[in-house]
């Protein structure tokens, strides 16, 4: 099954954190969306920060890696990061995630 994890981040982390999960081959690719406005609670109050998004599409059975990466590396202390299972999806785009993360195994 494929998964897309969705991480948000400062935006100045995105492109490393990207980097550094696709030359450890844990995913096939990584979307980064820039200028997301967060607000949210933090530590009883209201907090808000300018992040990017990552849209990182990789495959179910690399989850268990692909977050402890991930929060190894973040510089936040609780980071966000949200699977989704790609239950839908192009099958041929599917295949290629496939092949693009099986060297990972």
């Amino acid at each position: 099954m494929a998964l897309m994890v969705m991480v948000a981040i400062p935006e100045k982390e995105a492109k490393d954190m990207a980097f550094f999960l696709l030359e450890k081959k844990l995913c096939a690719c990584v979307n980064i969306v820039k200028g997301a406005e967060s607000f949210f609670w933090w530590k009883g109050k209201i907090d808000e920060a300018k992040e990017s998004l990552l849209f990182i599409k990789t495959k179910e059975s690399l989850f268990g890696r692909i977050r402890e990466a991930i929060k190894g590396k973040h510089s936040y202390t609780v980071p966000e990061i949200i699977a989704f299972k790609m239950d839908e999806s192009n099958k041929e785009y599917i295949e290629w995630l496939n092949l693009a993360c099986a060297s990972s195994l």
